[in-house]
């Protein structure tokens, strides 16, 4: 492999892991603007839909009739994106940026040893051991001080299930990044956008327009479809596990942009688990075995 080519593909690992970590950032600016979770699902994926339906049409078509698509949308669609955003609505990007990023490999080794049989290596284990003890050190500190978990962490523990079991089944299922990107879209937009728009909670007209137009470019153009790009290019060049290094940097990276741009409160216990859960993500993938979809 030359210079220039592993250079690209670091560059494009350090550009997805960016654009995943300010996906938390925007996430968090939907939940605190007069978006309702629900607006913010629909223009992602309507968003999506729209600039795919032609690509898939008229130059990389492929047959979206399998139940394996529908099942994989379902998940690391309909019920991610539902728990990801309710979660960004009540809790913070810096708890955000600890949880999904942190607990989506915990997650993926579940679901991999469970539906394929997948073993951990040691250097696999001792990173999800370090995840599990910092995030569980972060619970029992909420609960001590509040009385109970807050509910936003709640659903952010729900969507990282989701996306972590996504993961296993599309690589259990032979999913191309293409096609796992398609039917995702458009079976999510099928299935949500007639029970949003007869049934849910919208504020969309009275919302800011600036926060609906920030909201198209990240969720439905950047997060859904320029990520995967660099995602997968990163890991064609440097492998699975030397973008899921670069994961590491989103639990920082999202914590650092939720304090200076959010401002965010954070307390010292935080940031410890911030640092621990960065650490963990970068030791266990040192030893992945299961290659992980992207998250976003």
């Amino acid at each position: 492999m030359s210079n220039d080519s592993t250079r690209l593909g670091l560059l494009c690992a350090l550009a997805a892991a960016l654009i995943w970590s300010g996906f938390i950032l925007v996430s968090r600016v939907g939940g605190i603007s007069e978006l309702t979770p629900y607006d913010v699902i629909a223009i992602r994926y309507a968003t999506c839909s729209v600039i795919l339906l032609p690509i898939w049409l008229y130059f990389y078509r492929f047959n979206l009739l399998s139940w394996r698509y529908a099942i994989t949308a379902v998940i690391g669609g309909l019920a991610y994106a539902i728990f990801a955003f309710k979660g960004f609505k009540l809790s913070s990007a810096l708890h955000g940026g600890i949880l999904l990023p942190g607990l989506i490999p915990v997650f993926v080794a579940i679901s991999s040893r469970m539906l394929v049989g997948a073993k951990l290596s040691g250097s696999k284990a001792l990173g999800l051991g370090l995840i599990v003890t910092a995030i569980t050190g972060l619970f029992i500190s909420e609960v001590l001080e509040a009385g109970s978990l807050p509910l936003g962490d709640v659903f952010f523990v729900m969507a990282a299930l989701c996306w972590g079991l996504y993961s296993v089944l599309i690589n259990k299922w032979a999913i191309s990044p293409w096609q796992a990107t398609c039917s995702l879209a458009f079976f999510t937009s099928i299935i949500y956008l007639p029970v949003y728009l007869a049934f849910l909670p919208k504020n969309i007209l009275n919302a800011d327009m600036s926060d609906v137009l920030l909201q198209m470019f990240y969720q439905g153009f950047l997060a859904s479809i320029i990520q995967m790009l660099l995602y997968v290019k990163a890991v064609k060049i440097i492998g699975a596990q030397g973008m899921g290094s670069f994961m590491a940097l989103v639990p920082v990276v999202a914590g650092l942009f939720g304090i200076v741009i959010l401002n965010e409160p954070y307390t010292e216990f935080l940031w410890l688990a911030l640092v621990l859960v960065s650490l963990g993500v970068w030791i266990s993938n040192r030893g992945l075995s299961v290659v992980m979809a992207k998250p976003s």
